[in-house]
């Protein structure tokens, strides 16, 4: 009896170290390279989360990684001006455009299509923690095709080890949760979360643009 629990057990552990081991799956960028975005119109993210300052949090947040990363990215003041005009105010009803319609209104290469599925500070008995989580795709105007996607999150979590014990950790959570609440504490791990998502150079991620001196090398 304890020498067939020990052989379940003993094989249990290899599977799961098996699946630790295993390498993470290599994205296809045949598509991404044969589309060769060198300009992105980045529409206003949908929002999942409770936080009303979801997709303007993001959206101000995503046009820098991808500047940085050698693309030309359309001023997004401009972009949400120009749909107002067009009576679009919503993040839904933008992301329902054609991209054929896109691209005849900007003229972009691709689109960058964001929804963000946490976004704010969650109060916990001995933590208060600002996070953001979203997914984002690219996908190029010319052919509505997707030629990209991935998804990040970031937090500010820090190990809250009080001198005092429960009661000092407990007051220690209570003051982070006040401070991150009239701080905005969401907003700079906006900014963190969208360069781990739209940075150049990093494994499954966008690729290097037209701009950069990296270009092709990835």
């Amino acid at each position: 009896m304890f020498k067939h629990l020990a052989k379940i057990g003993a094989a249990a552990a290899l599977a799961i170290l098996a699946t630790g081991c295993a390498a993470p799956v290599k994205r296809d960028y045949t598509a991404y390279k044969q589309s060769r975005p060198r300009s992105i119109l980045i529409l206003p993210p949908l929002n999942e989360s409770p936080d009303v300052n979801a997709t303007n949090g993001m959206l101000s947040q995503m046009s820098y990684p991808l500047a940085e990363a050698g693309y030309y990215v359309l001023p997004v003041t401009l972009v949400s001006e120009t749909f107002k005009q067009n009576g679009l105010t919503m993040a839904n009803d933008i992301q329902q455009v054609p991209p054929a319609k896109l691209r005849q209104i900007f003229g972009a290469d691709a689109a960058l299509y964001a929804t963000v599925n946490r976004y704010g500070v969650h109060y916990s008995v001995l933590d208060s923690v600002a996070e953001v989580s979203v997914k984002a795709r690219l996908v190029d105007l010319k052919t509505g095709q997707e030629i990209w996607a991935g998804s990040a999150y970031g937090n500010n979590a820090a190990n809250n080890n009080s001198g005092g014990g429960l009661i000092g950790m407990l007051v220690s959570a209570a003051i982070k949760q006040i401070v991150n609440s009239a701080s905005d504490a969401t907003y700079p791990v906006a900014g963190m979360t969208s360069n781990m998502l739209l940075s150049g150079g990093q494994a499954n991620g966008v690729l290097y643009g037209p701009r950069s001196p990296r270009y092709g090398t990835d």
